[in-house]
């Protein structure tokens, strides 16, 4: 009766997981991440040397780590993005319990690498950022409460998704990581917004954002320095933001050349959160719109796909996931021309990072399964029904 209604074609449940999977993947995405993967690589071949250096490493030490952990996450992204969004919910909410424990564990067994802000665990070997693995695996959760309240006799979904943010918010504040806690608030925002949320509330919220903004400011003393950092009209050629901005100014249209840019001898974080600068010293304005167009054709593709689906979860869920890898991606290039406060965030797939880019290959895996077409019919086929 269903097929009889929407048009939808019946499953074929018969054919071999791989030739269905690929049939049914948005491979224009599916090879932009690789190309994006590919680029960090290339990148990081420069950036990385000089620290290794430094640290008495082999001089690729480095991009050998990112290549192992960049394999293990395109086959995290692969293997999930095979799943179906039932498997893909409820993987993501048994993840979200296990990195919301971490990220509460973190003041007493994390630490700071002397960086000022307790986000990580230590493991001898590799660290570990339960954040990272928080924000997508929150979205999907949200995602499925927000859903859930809008059923007949349903659960007060929207007020637990806010409680849980909420709650999320105050522990990253205590690291302090503002960078995260934004990226959660981006998505659940998002989400609420697609989901019929009034604008009146969403304003409400952008006060009280606002009104934290500035508490934060006065009692936090890591807060309030990088907003004067930011608001400063001189900037000082000796900082980061300083290293970055001459790189980038250095680089001009088409670089330096290969290899010959100074900054990542300058720069202690340019294979992580400066490595945008890296490009645009050595490659030039034409790389930096390649990855710009790329991380853009994530998003807009994946929207598109997303505006065409009927199940609402899949639409909530896969509306936070773009929002929050979108918005990483620009933060990140943001800050590197001063345009946005520094907030020590990666650019996906392409910094060099183990949790960053493992936990990125678990969100556009996510992505990736709930863009996939499957015969249940559009969203355009209910309103036609509707008329």
């Amino acid at each position: 009766m269903t097929e009889m209604v929407y048009g939808a074609v019946p499953l074929r449940d018969a054919d071999p997981v791989l030739p269905r999977w690929w049939r049914t993947l948005d491979k224009w995405s599916f090879f932009s991440v690789l190309m994006l993967f590919a680029i960090g690589i290339l990148l990081g071949l420069a950036a990385s040397v000089p620290l290794a250096e430094k640290n008495g490493f082999a001089p690729f030490h480095y991009v050998q780590r990112q290549i192992a952990f960049g394999a293990l996450a395109l086959f995290i992204m692969a293997f999930v993005s095979m799943q179906r969004p039932e498997t893909v919910r409820r993987l993501a909410v048994l993840g979200f319990l296990a990195a919301l424990l971490s990220l509460m564990c973190l003041p007493f067994l994390g630490t700071d690498f002397g960086k000022g802000a307790v986000r990580w665990y230590s493991l001898g070997f590799a660290s570990v950022q339960p954040s990272e693995f928080l924000k997508p695996t929150f979205v999907v959760a949200a995602a499925w409460m927000i859903a859930a309240s809008d059923e007949i006799n349903g659960p007060p979904g929207r007020l637990w998704s806010f409680a849980l943010m909420v709650a999320i918010l105050g522990f990253l504040a205590m690291q302090p990581d503002f960078g995260q806690a934004a990226l959660v608030l981006f998505g659940w925002g998002a989400m609420w917004f697609v989901s019929g949320a009034p604008v009146t509330l969403l304003l409400i919220m952008a006060g009280l954002v606002v009104a934290a903004g500035s508490l934060a400011y006065t009692h936090s003393e890591h807060f309030a320095r990088r907003i004067d950092g930011f608001l400063s009209q001189e900037l000082d050629p000796t900082t980061q933001l300083g290293f970055a901005t001459n790189a980038i100014r250095e680089g001009g249209f088409f670089g330096v050349g290969v290899g010959e840019g100074q900054v990542k001898w300058s720069l202690p974080d340019a294979h992580t959160d400066f490595i945008i600068a890296v490009a645009a010293e050595e490659y030039g304005l034409v790389l930096v719109l390649a990855i710009i167009a790329l991380y853009g054709g994530i998003v807009l593709r994946s929207f598109l796909r997303l505006m065409r689906e009927r199940d609402p979860f899949i639409r909530l869920a896969g509306t936070g996931l773009v929002a929050v890898f979108g918005a990483q991606a620009m933060i990140n290039m943001g800050v590197a021309v001063r345009l946005l406060p520094a907030k020590g965030m990666t650019l996906p797939f392409v910094s060099y990072g183990g949790s960053s880019v493992v936990a990125g290959g678990i969100a556009l895996g996510m992505l990736l399964a709930f863009t996939r077409t499957r015969p249940q019919g559009q969203i355009g086929d209910l309103l036609r029904g509707r008329r």
